[in-house]
């Protein structure tokens, strides 16, 4: 049994990257549903679709990474930042820059599951999810 979907998810995108993989199935929840929702609208990966296997319980999204023209991962890194047992919170003025602007925070608001970009244009802050670099 997984107690972290969300730390499970960006492992596996971040070891498909690094074995180049094009797809990758991970375990479906609603929150990772939100966040591949964000990683796509920010332009981290292609595209993902939600599918259910006969006779398995559950969920699965297949997930379509994308890489630069020369090949390589546009997602180098993906961290965990708040934990199960270690919540984050950050306001409006103390929203991290991953990668001085050129990665996103993922955050958790009450907007929504947002970007840090996003976050900053609609002025909220939230509980920050995962760096996606």
């Amino acid at each position: 049994m997984i107690t972290d979907p969300i730390a499970d998810v960006l492992t596996r995108i971040r070891n498909a990257q690094v074995a180049r993989h094009r797809t990758v199935a991970v375990r479906g929840a609603r929150m990772v549903g939100w966040i591949l929702e964000v990683l796509k609208k920010e332009g981290f990966i292609e595209a993902y679709k939600e599918r259910t296997e006969e006779g398995k319980p559950g969920t699965q999204f297949e997930v379509q990474l994308r890489y630069t023209a020369s090949g390589e991962p546009v997602i180098t890194d993906a961290r965990r930042v708040s934990t199960p047992g270690r919540r984050v919170y950050s306001n409006l003025a103390s929203l991290p820059k991953v990668n001085r602007g050129l990665g996103i925070a993922v955050l958790s608001t009450s907007r929504g599951v947002i970007s840090d970009r996003e976050a900053r244009k609609l002025k909220v802050g939230g509980e920050i999810l995962a760096r996606v670099g």
